[in-house]
């Protein structure tokens, strides 16, 4: 090939973080970032957050500003899907019949909102959750208030979306397949702790419960009757049911898959020069020896980078502790650690009735995952939290539950 250069595919965050970084590394190359959607690459966390509750603006989301693309030598190409990818060609083939060379390529394609087969679902007033004209679309339904809305979907996106339907004055009904809301990310008492947190202001549950049928007049949404009979009474209907890696590309050309697109630690997949980052990826962690799948912003800022880095020919992996963070109603929280190594149940420090603690959930007596929820930034929680993961270091539980002992005192010496 004449021209050594890197094609990015997907224009979110871990795509436009890979541009930049192949920049700072001092790569001069072509740099070409195809984007199916026609904005700049933004950040999705405030979209369910902040910017949904008009908290944000619009200058809150660009990953980059809109000049840095053309200002560093960076062909972003908008509104530009690929449909097909020749791993032996090296190209990819663009959706007005063109054909575009590489010489490395990084698959950061992200996911797509679960479809679930609801009669109904097509019904206006009805919709999933996940780019920004969804958000501000529902920004401008929710406004006002005094509707009913029917939240289907029990994971962090649905009960962030609840929290911030309920914060506009509207009565919100929230089912989802789980007997405890986020039962499945954070087990049931902490999952007890966000459910009552939603119902003090006014969120009502039916779990576990799913959707049989979603009724309409006119074409337009009036209610959802779940599997037990109950008729729900709806102005909006949204399915988060959570989201599926877009691997489409990736099969048709033969990588390997599983669960995402299969990667080693340094986001290499099974073809030859080509990489994947963000939620599509599956890649090997260090850390655990496991291959991990996370759908977390924190995860596509750090894939960008590791992949751009070893498309570069750098000794780059990706071995950060997963991290992820939740803001609804007065209540922040943040978490760091594997949740797949969870096997019982957490240690907490604090009180969750007052709505301030940290939790710990140990394997072997080792801490592998912690939270901190609206506990004092002075302390640094999410910092030790991931100090106590990496170290490996035995630490007894009712020590970790002690709040006369500080948390840097827990940390191994140097």
């Amino acid at each position: 090939m004449a021209v050594e250069n890197i094609v990015i595919v997907g224009g979110g965050l871990a795509g436009a973080i890979a541009a930049k970084t192949l920049r700072t590394e001092g790569f001069a190359g072509p740099v070409v970032l195809l984007a199916e959607e026609t904005h700049h690459p933004y950040l999705r966390p405030p979209l369910s957050k902040e910017y949904l509750l008009g908290q944000a603006q619009d200058d809150a989301l660009p990953v980059v500003p809109a000049g840095w693309y053309a200002e560093n030598g960076v062909e972003l190409r908008l509104g530009s899907p690929v449909t097909s990818l020749d791993p032996a060609a090296r190209t990819v083939g663009l959706g007005d019949g063109s054909r575009l060379e590489y010489a490395s390529l990084l698959l950061a394609t992200g996911s797509r909102p679960r479809a679930i087969p609801v009669p109904g679902s097509d019904l206006d007033g009805v919709g999933t959750f996940r780019t920004v004209e969804d958000s501000r679309r529902l920004r401008q339904q929710l406004d006002g208030g005094g509707q009913n809305v029917v939240m289907i979907g029990s994971g962090w996106i649905g009960m962030e979306l609840a929290a911030a339907a309920s914060a506009y004055g509207n009565t919100v009904t929230l089912l989802g397949l789980e007997e405890v809301p986020l039962g499945a990310a954070i087990g049931p008492e902490l999952g007890g702790f966000f459910r009552s947190l939603h119902e003090a202001n006014g969120v009502r549950f039916r779990l576990p419960a799913s959707a049989a049928e979603i009724t309409g007049r006119a074409g337009r949404v009036t209610g959802v009757v779940t599997d037990a009979g109950e008729v729900l009474p709806a102005d909006l209907v949204v399915m988060a049911v959570g989201v599926v890696p877009e691997v489409s590309l990736a099969a048709a050309a033969g990588i390997g898959l599983h669960n995402g697109i299969l990667a080693d630690a340094s986001l290499r997949t099974s073809a030859p020069g080509i990489f994947a980052a963000g939620d599509v990826a599956n890649a090997l962690h260090p850390f655990t020896g496991e291959h991990h799948r996370s759908e977390h912003w924190s995860n596509a800022l750090n894939g960008g980078k590791v992949a751009a880095r070893a498309m570069l020919g750098q000794d780059a992996v990706l071995d950060t502790v997963p991290y992820f963070y939740t803001d609804q109603f007065a209540v922040s929280m943040e978490y760091s650690g594997f949740p797949t190594l969870i096997t019982g149940p957490p240690t907490i420090r604090g009180s969750l009735e007052a709505r301030e603690f940290l939790a710990f959930w140990q394997r072997d007596g080792r801490v592998v995952a912690g939270m901190s929820v609206n506990w004092p930034r002075s302390d640094k929680p999410q910092k030790m939290i991931k100090s106590f993961i990496t170290s490996k270091s035995a630490l007894r539980p009712d020590v970790l539950a002690d709040p006369a002992v500080p948390l840097d005192q827990l940390l191994p010496a140097a």
